[in-house]
């Protein structure tokens, strides 16, 4: 495999890493969003949102396009979707198959 390859798979999973950036990839997943909606979807201020989308971008994990003053943001491609989703499901499953503590 090349590092280049390499490099652009460990750019990727390190996006879905954080919290917030995987919520609004999840928040894409139904379709687009400008950042007004998306600020409210994952409860994160305006500038935040934003700071995270542009590195979600220039990550290559979505595009951003103008509506008139708004930029609205989508999943960059079917690839992306299907990344999100699997890492989503897996999470599931291994969420589902821990034991479950009790606190005294």
């Amino acid at each position: 495999m090349r590092d280049s390859v390499i490099e652009a798979a460990t750019l990727a999973s390190g996006m879905l890493a954080d919290p917030t950036r995987l919520r609004l990839l999840v928040r894409l997943l139904d379709g687009e969003h400008d950042v007004t909606a998306l600020t409210g979807a994952v409860d994160a201020a305006r500038p935040t949102v934003s700071q995270h989308l542009g590195k979600l971008r220039l990550a290559g994990l979505v595009v951003v396009r103008r509506d008139g003053r708004r930029a609205v943001y989508a999943i960059a491609d079917e690839h992306v979707r299907r990344l999100v989703t699997e890492a989503l499901r897996a999470a599931e499953r291994r969420a589902s198959a821990r034991p479950r503590t009790t606190r005294h």
